[in-house]
């Protein structure tokens, strides 16, 4: 397969997928893992993940912005990782915040329309939500067959 062509079938896994691994850089050096619901904007090479101040994924993101992102066929022989820098937003503080705001359209993106929006933004300040953005530089792996 042409470098082009995996490129692309590399993308188009991560475009199709909605769970993944994040993988950061723990204070030892050693990857720390989370399985997270992600959302994929293919243009601007853009992953966006809703994460809760406080977690250890949190923590080691403020710390070293360095990640990579990996996700794979149903089979889980084809799988796409992207390394990836990334940037936080600052925690969603009142309902109405910018960062509440990306969160709907996290939401939106990811599972459509929600019952309650109110609800659900008086839950992401409860929660200490924020918005991770995982700005893709790299993509490798193993496109899938076919």
């Amino acid at each position: 397969m042409p470098e082009d062509q995996a490129q692309r079938a590399l993308t188009d896994l991560i475009a199709g997928r909605w769970l993944g691994v994040l993988a950061t850089v723990k204070r030892d050096g050693r990857p720390q893992l989370s399985n997270v619901v992600y959302s994929f904007d293919r243009e601007q090479g853009l992953i966006r993940v809703s994460v809760t101040d406080g977690r250890a994924k949190t923590a080691n993101l403020r710390r070293d912005p360095r990640a990579s992102f990996h996700v794979s066929s149903d089979d889980g022989w084809a799988y796409a990782v992207a390394e990836a820098r990334a940037e936080l937003t600052p925690v969603a503080r009142q309902t109405g915040d910018a960062t509440v705001d990306e969160l709907v359209g996290l939401y939106r993106a990811v599972q459509g329309e929600h019952p309650d929006w109110d609800d659900f933004r008086r839950a992401m300040v409860a929660e200490g939500r924020l918005v991770l953005r995982l700005h893709v530089e790299r993509v490798y792996g193993m496109p899938p067959r076919g």
